[in-house]
């Protein structure tokens, strides 16, 4: 049989001859593998490779990312370290403009105590000489905008600016309450005097200036609280030193040094001489020939002379309707248009004219018409006179 036939051949072939034949069916079939192997790098290469360039520009691409992220952190905080900058920087130039305001204001307060007043009723406020005093925040400390260790431990220019920005808002609070204490003191100093004077009979509206014609449209006053309050503490120091002004001019004073005893008071009494029932005009104090008598108020001499009843006769003109009159002096020391100021002497006690011994008459008149001399004299024993 022909397969028989060959296997038979086959068998019959020499040793050498079946490795030559089994070297080339390796060797083919190592072709073969390496075709296959080419075919498969050839076929795959691209692929591999484009993968391969794929995850390197991924790698760069997120690197990239990263390295610009980082640098618009950086930008960020430079424009961030920037803006901080210039935001101290303006608010340490407000800082500036509100503590001028506030040493402007200083000085307006310490004005308000103004000159030393000339009386005053006890107790007396205490004027207002000097407002809290004004301390400085500044010199503003040195900004540091570095980043190196002793930067790190500073609490940094914004904190700084904000203590000092609290600092001035409690030196503008300490002020406004200074400023309505110097209000209220004023006002309860006016009160007083307003009082003062109600006692004495006459009204405070007597001594006011003619007033003028003025109007016009009504604008409410613009500015911030602290000025308008200025404004109401400047009104109520006027009307204080008008009423103050009032007092000093009103005889408030005693004629006569020391205790004063009275020998005679006002109103009805009877007369010394004719035994019957009359007005006695003034208030009479025990005085020694040749004392010395004051005038009770700063005024202008109207009479230096002998005057009937009145004997040796000074007559002083405050003002506003108001005169004292100065009865049975021994001399008088002041002539006819001459000023006097309070406490100055203007005669010598004496016994002449209608008088039956050595003291003094002491008459008070408003518009000519004599009133108790007592209502000033009781008035005037609170005050307190600054001579």
């Amino acid at each position: 049989m022909p397969s028989t036939a060959r296997a038979g051949r086959s068998a019959a072939l020499p040793i050498s001859e079946r490795r030559l034949a089994l070297t080339l069916g390796i060797g083919c079939a190592l072709a073969i593998l390496w075709v296959l192997a080419a075919s498969y790098y050839l076929v795959f290469h691209d692929e591999a490779l484009a993968r391969f360039v794929s995850r390197q520009s991924a790698m760069q691409y997120a690197y990239e990312e990263r390295l610009g992220a980082l640098q618009r952190a950086l930008d960020r905080a430079a424009a961030e370290r920037q803006t901080a900058r210039g935001g101290v920087e303006s608010r340490l130039a407000a800082l500036a403009e509100r503590q001028d305001l506030i040493e402007k204001r200083q000085g307006l307060l310490s004005g308000l105590g103004g000159a030393a007043a000339q009386i005053d009723v006890p107790p007396a406020p205490a004027p207002v000489s000097e407002a809290p005093r004004v301390q400085k925040p500044f010199p503003t400390p040195e900004l540091r905008f570095g980043g190196d260790d002793r930067a790190e431990a500073d609490p940094g220019p914004g904190a700084r600016v904000a203590r000092l920005e609290t600092a001035l808002d409690r030196i503008g609070e300490a002020q406004s309450r200074a400023l309505a204490g110097v209000a209220r003191q004023a006002e309860r100093s006016a009160e007083r005097f307003r009082d003062l004077i109600a006692r004495t009979g006459l009204s405070p509206a007597r001594f006011d200036a003619p007033k003028e014609g003025v109007g016009g449209p009504l604008v409410p006053l613009a500015g911030d609280a602290f000025e308008r309050a200025l404004t109401e503490a400047r009104r109520q120091i006027e009307e204080e030193t008008h009423l103050r002004r009032v007092a000093a001019a009103l005889p408030f004073r005693q004629p006569l040094p020391g205790e004063i005893t009275f020998s005679s008071g006002f109103g009805a009494r009877l007369d010394p001489f004719t035994r019957g029932y009359a007005l006695h005009t003034g208030l009479d104090m025990r005085a020694a020939t040749g004392a010395p008598v004051h005038a009770t108020a700063a005024g202008r001499v109207t009479a230096a002379e002998y005057a009937g009843g009145y004997g040796n006769m000074v007559e002083v003109d405050h003002g506003r309707g108001l005169v004292t009159r100065y009865a049975h002096l021994s001399a008088a020391a002041v002539s006819v248009g001459q000023r006097v100021e309070a406490g100055s002497v203007i005669g010598l006690a004496g016994s002449t004219g209608r008088s039956t011994g050595s003291h003094l008459h002491y008459e008070t008149r408003i518009d000519g018409e004599p009133v108790d001399p007592q209502r000033f004299l009781r008035a005037g024993a609170q005050l307190v006179f600054a001579d």
